[in-house]
């Protein structure tokens, strides 16, 4: 599999994930990462098991808005608004996306705005509401 930088163009390689955590790593993590690192700082997790990318190559600021992005989302299910697999449903439909886009470790900064947006008015709907 070849991946590449969206931000430089160069190659990401797949790492352990301690090549850029050290001793804060996951035990088993890995993470592809831009071949140019750490003057680019793009990388993404890679899953577990099939050690495929879990998303896009991410820098900082982006991988900053897709944390806050995750917990925006994650509140949703986290207080029982919904069940996580509706949230996803949810998330699909309200952003008009397919199953296979519904995952924010591939969302730009403007879709992790749009779903920050989306779920912060149903936390304060669910305010009150209460």
């Amino acid at each position: 599999m070849r991946i590449h930088c969206p931000y430089c163009g160069a190659r990401a390689t797949l790492r352990p994930s301690r090549a850029v955590y050290g001793s804060a790593a996951k035990t088993n993590g890995y993470l592809y990462v831009c071949d140019r690192y750490p003057k680019c700082d793009a990388y993404v997790s890679a899953h577990q098991k099939s050690k495929l990318p879990m998303g896009t190559l991410a820098n900082g600021d982006l991988r900053n808005k897709r944390i806050q992005a995750h917990k925006a989302f994650d509140w949703l299910w986290k207080n029982n608004v919904m069940p996580k697999r509706q949230a996803y449903k949810w998330m699909q439909a309200k952003l008009g996306l397919r199953e296979d886009q519904a995952h924010i470790a591939k969302f730009s900064e403007f879709m992790c705005d749009q779903l920050i947006a989306i779920c912060k008015q149903v936390q304060k709907n669910n305010k009150m509401a209460a």
